[in-house]
C-alpha cells in the first residue's frame, strides 16, 4: 500500500504539478538573518509589506501552529518566444497565460480535499507568492530544486520556469533531500542584468530590478534608470533567458493556463497606449497584468519608448 507522501506526489501529478516535495517543518533561522540583511540594505525598495511580515516569514510555526511539514509544489510555464518584427513591448514570460496564483491556489486546495479525505483532523497553510512564506528556501528544502545566482529556483528538468506554491500541514511526511547548488562557476546572469540588479551571486537588489519598476514600483520613474528596460514594459526574463540551464532544459508546458494569449509575447507600444479600460480588461482578464492596470502600463510603455529614443 502506498504511503501519503507517494499519494500526494500521484495527485499532484494528476492535478497538473510538474514537481511535488516535501521538507520537515521547522524554523528557518539563516534564512531569517539574511532576510533581515536584506531589508536592511533596503533591497525591497517601497515594498513595505516584507518588513511587517518578516518574522512570519521565517517561521512556519507562525503560519500554522503544530506544523510539521511543507509540501512545495511547482508546475512548470514556459513556452518559447513568438518571432515578431515590429517594435514590441516586451512581458515577461510568466505573465503570458492566466495569473497563476489563482491557478496554483486551486489546485494546491483540491490537493488539500485529497489529503483530508486521508486525515480528517489534519490542519494547513496554503498559499502562492503573495503570503507570509519563503516558498524559495522551503522549494531548496524540499528537493525541488537550487536557488540560482539569480535569486530563483533552478530544477534540472525544467530550469527555473516554474511556478511555486506551499501546504504547511501538522501532518508527518517522508522529507526529501535538499538540492545541490548546479550553478557551479557561471555568472552570466550577473554580467546580463542592465541595471546590475543581482548584487552579488544569490542576492537580488529588487530595488534595482526591471521586473520590480515595471510591476511594483508605483512612482515616477528617473529617464537614466528606465533607459536601461530595452523593451521590457511587465516584467523582464533578461536573467532566466541567459542560464544555460534554462537554455538546455526549457520545455513546453503542458497547464492549459498558461498557454500564450493574445499579445502576451508581446504587445506593439501604440496599442496599449490607445487601449481603453475596457479593451485592456478584455486582453488581459485574469492575467498578472491585470494588476499593473491600464494606466500603470501606459507609463512603462511611456518610459520605455521615450528612453529607446533617447539611446
Amino acid at each position: 500500500m502506498a504511503t501519503l507522501s507517494e499519494d500526494i506526489r500521484s495527485w499532484g501529478k494528476k492535478l497538473g504539478f510538474s514537481l511535488i516535495g516535501f521538507a520537515k517543518a521547522e524554523a528557518l533561522d539563516e534564512e531569517g538573518a539574511n532576510l533581515d540583511k536584506w531589508l536592511l540594505k533596503k533591497y525591497h525598495g517601497t515594498m513595505e509589506w516584507m518588513e511587517r511580515s518578516a518574522r512570519k516569514r521565517s517561521d512556519p510555526f507562525a503560519l500554522l501552529p503544530g506544523a510539521k511539514s511543507v509540501i512545495v509544489c511547482a508546475i512548470n510555464y514556459f513556452h518559447p518566444d513568438i518571432q515578431i518584427n515590429t517594435p514590441i513591448g516586451r512581458i515577461s514570460r510568466y505573465a503570458w497565460g492566466d495569473d497563476y496564483h489563482k491557478v496554483i491556489k486551486d489546485k494546491l486546495n483540491e490537493l488539500w480535499k485529497l489529503i483530508i479525505l486521508r486525515k480528517p483532523d489534519a490542519k494547513s497553510f496554503i498559499e502562492v507568492d503573495s503570503g507570509p512564506i519563503m516558498e524559495k528556501a522551503w522549494a531548496k528544502r524540499a528537493g525541488i530544486g537550487w536557488q540560482g545566482k539569480h535569486s530563483l529556483i533552478l530544477n534540472q528538468e525544467f530550469g527555473s520556469w516554474i511556478f511555486l506554491g506551499t501546504i504547511v500541514t501538522d501532518i508527518e511526511l517522508e522529507y526529501d533531500s535538499p538540492a545541490a547548488d548546479l550553478c557551479g562557476n557561471c555568472k552570466l546572469c550577473l554580467d546580463a542584468c542592465p541595471t546590475r540588479a543581482i548584487a552579488a551571486p544569490y542576492l537580488l537588489d529588487a530595488s534595482k530590478c526591471i521586473s520590480y519598476f515595471t510591476i511594483e514600483h508605483q512612482e515616477k520613474i528617473d529617464n537614466n534608470i528606465a533607459r536601461n528596460f530595452g523593451e521590457w514594459i511587465f516584467g523582464c526574463d533578461i536573467c532566466q533567458n541567459v542560464c544555460p540551464w534554462n537554455q538546455k532544459k526549457a520545455k513546453n508546458a503542458v497547464a492549459p493556463e498558461f498557454k500564450p494569449r493574445e499579445y502576451s509575447n508581446g504587445i506593439g507600444f501604440e496599442k496599449i497606449l490607445a487601449m481603453n479600460e475596457d479593451e485592456f480588461n478584455r486582453v488581459f482578464e485574469n492575467s498578472p497584468i491585470i494588476r499593473r492596470k491600464l494606466e500603470g502600463m501606459k507609463a512603462n510603455v511611456r518610459n520605455v519608448s521615450i528612453t529607446n529614443k533617447m539611446n
